[in-house]
């Protein structure tokens, strides 16, 4: 299924990158620095970077979540441990009636 949403991208990521191989002058106003690159790469990395920033805020504001689901599934974990140990008890109670009325 993610092949069938990231193929197509990535084939008009790269024609894109095919189609726009002329060299742009990049200014950052006020400073005087001039960046000549190709256009395609003048597009990609400003937009490949802003993903990747995008990706690492969802990333840490997902983080209290992950921690309570981990938090909840620890304990989980010890009150199902806790219910097979009173299981246990009650087997062993009942079979020791069961020794004791025979």
């Amino acid at each position: 299924m993610r092949w069938l949403l990231f193929l197509p991208l990535a084939v008009l990521v790269v024609l894109f990158a095919l189609s726009n191989r002329d060299v742009v002058e990049l200014r950052l106003w006020p400073f005087d620095i001039a960046w000549a690159a190709p256009l395609a790469l003048a597009v990609l990395l400003p937009a490949g970077i802003a993903f990747l920033l995008g990706a690492a805020i969802v990333w840490f504001s997902d983080l209290p979540a992950r921690r309570r689901g981990w938090s909840a599934q620890r304990r989980a974990a010890a009150l199902q441990r806790e219910i097979d140990r009173i299981h246990a008890l009650e087997k062993a109670a009942a079979a020791d009636r069961l020794a004791g009325s025979a």
